[in-house]
């Protein structure tokens, strides 16, 4: 069972309880880093990340970044090995606090010169060449370019400000400032969207040679505008197999482009796989600042308020916001390394599985997660490689659900090692 409790994903509380243990961990060296800026000039109707209109009079990008970097003062990993600016929309920002911002970071943990790999989100409207010069000067060296759709009326239905034109604008300013590493983000299987207008957008894009496309079936998250006009009738879902011919196609057609699936939603040229993505999909430690961000230091999960005021109020005051941990037992740590594993073309090695859980390994003796694994390969969903388990082509689809299976894992015969969480 996991010790503590949590403040659900809508901000409210689910019988939760200060942390405990969290404001005594202190993350490894060279463990992720993740900083959230919640501040977008709209809010997307499918969106459930904690975000905020920047327009508001009563938002203070400021002081954010003021309470960002006394967060990095208190609990920033030293020497982190990747770097991910998130949001909201992290381009958003003036070059000014920008500048504060990552000068800050780099000042606090050192990770100019430890960083494999910076990334920080953009939204075409908030990205021109001057300020993607500015990011490249500040240690940024991967952007995420949000485009979303090259459909207008697509874009409209989201709630999107920007045109498509702005979106072909920055993907010009990231090369011409001289990034190497640019990502473009779509949603497809959206309400209205035809197969052929998806695979002709997609061409688009590609004739522009980004070096990553995360290409997402769009997901009806619990009370966001999108999905309540889905239940009032004013939009209908696409049908299984529609969505079904949408995750074939765009996957079809990215591999004949020469992109690797490397993830259900995500497809890389050569040797530019999101290394920080990776590191989650590993089940691996991370540190998150920021209202609303998640870390996860040895075993203890904690999480900053999704709200702009009660997490600078608190971080203001000593540093450490977070207003919930969690502590999985053995068997959940398993089951969620399986659960994110399982969606990278890499899959899961279960020795790895089991060192992240801190299980003890008994040669010749299956856990939970591997008995629960050839169940799935004698269903021909899963297949066992070169001592890795992943999906088969006829599981691909089914990826999800395939992957929920093992969150509901059978106690373990195997005793969990003394590890104490990381300080």
């Amino acid at each position: 069972m996991k010790s503590g409790k949590r403040r659900s994903d809508s901000g409210l509380e689910d019988d939760a309880c200060a942390p405990s243990v969290a404001p005594t961990l202190r993350a490894a060296d060279g463990t992720a880093l993740y900083v959230h800026l919640p501040y977008c000039v709209a809010l997307c109707t499918y969106c459930d990340f904690f975000s905020v209109v920047a327009g508001d009079t009563s938002r203070d990008v400021d002081g954010t970044v003021t309470a960002i970097l006394r967060e990095a003062q208190r609990r920033g990993p030293t020497a982190p090995r990747t770097v991910f600016f998130g949001g909201g929309t992290p381009s958003l920002l003036s070059i000014d606090e920008l500048t504060r911002l990552l000068d800050g970071l780099d000042e606090h943990t050192g990770f100019r010169a430890s960083a494999q790999e910076v990334t920080l989100e953009c939204n075409p409207e908030s990205l021109d060449l001057h300020k993607a010069r500015a990011l490249r000067e500040l240690g940024v060296d991967r952007l995420s370019i949000g485009f979303q759709s090259l459909d207008p009326s697509l874009l409209a239905t989201f709630g999107r400000v920007h045109s498509v034109d702005d979106s072909f604008a920055a993907f010009r300013a990231a090369r011409d400032a001289g990034f190497e590493r640019v990502s473009v983000d779509l949603i497809y299987g959206v309400p209205g969207q035809t197969l052929d207008e998806w695979e002709r957008d997609l061409a688009r894009v590609l004739e522009l040679g980004p070096d990553h496309v995360s290409a997402y079936s769009l997901a009806f998250e619990d009370g966001t505008p999108l999905t309540l006009a889905v239940e009032r009738g004013d939009l209908e879902r696409l049908d299984e197999d529609t969505e079904l011919a949408f995750f074939e196609r765009t996957r079809a057609q990215l591999i004949a482009a020469g992109f690797e699936p490397y993830e259900i939603s995500n497809f890389a040229t050569t040797d530019q796989r999101c290394r920080h993505n990776e590191g989650y999909w590993r089940n691996a430690p991370y540190v998150g600042l920021g209202p609303g961000a998640v870390s996860k230091v040895g075993d203890v999960r904690f999480g900053n308020p999704r709200s702009v005021g009660e997490w600078k109020r608190a971080t203001l005051a000593d540093g450490f916001a977070a207003t919930w941990e969690e502590q999985p037992d053995a068997a959940e740590r398993i089951g969620e390394t399986w659960w994110l594993g399982l969606r990278t073309l890499d899959g899961v090695d279960p020795s790895h599985a089991r060192a992240v859980a801190g299980i003890e390994e008994t040669p010749g003796e299956p856990d939970s997660a591997e008995r629960e694994a050839r169940t799935l390969e004698d269903q021909g969903l899963l297949e066992h490689v070169a001592g890795r388990w992943r999906l088969t082509p006829r599981g691909l689809p089914l990826a999800d659900a395939v992957a929920r299976r093992f969150l509901n894992l059978d106690a373990f015969r195997f005793p969990a090692r003394d590890a104490a969480p990381g300080r």
